[in-house]
């Protein structure tokens, strides 16, 4: 019987050390754009992780102590009021805490008008052992 069940515990085993945990946070947000004066002057497209950008993508920079967090490069993350999901692209400069930057292209308007706002944040990262 032993015998029988060890490949039933190794399968549990390798789910539960996958399994995620959904994680929330409310964070300060706003907006940036892929412009010289708004990041680098040498390449504004490219972000702190080496990606360049392209004005259409989902995806936002984080302050760096959401990193550990679980809020690492490329984690998923919802944002109340906006529609699906972004990725962590990019991480921001170390004076911010608790916030994070909603890459709009090189959309200044929306940017503006999207302004700085308390939102809350969903994440999935794994699970701590």
């Amino acid at each position: 019987m032993a015998f029988r069940l060890a490949p039933l515990l190794l399968c549990l085993v390798f789910i539960s050390s996958d399994a995620r945990e959904a994680k929330t946070l409310v964070v300060t947000a706003t907006a940036y754009n892929s412009l010289a004066s708004q990041t680098t002057a040498t390449d504004p497209d490219v972000t702190a992780w080496g990606e360049k950008l392209k004005p259409g993508m989902k995806c936002i920079a984080v302050s760096r102590d959401l990193i550990a967090l679980g809020l690492k490069h490329n984690t998923k993350v919802t944002i109340e009021g906006l529609e699906g999901e972004y990725l962590v692209k990019d991480k921001m400069h170390w004076r911010w805490e608790k916030r994070i930057d909603i890459y709009m292209g090189v959309d200044i308007q929306a940017a503006r008008e999207f302004g700085k706002k308390n939102v809350q944040i969903k994440w999935r990262s794994k699970s701590e052992r």
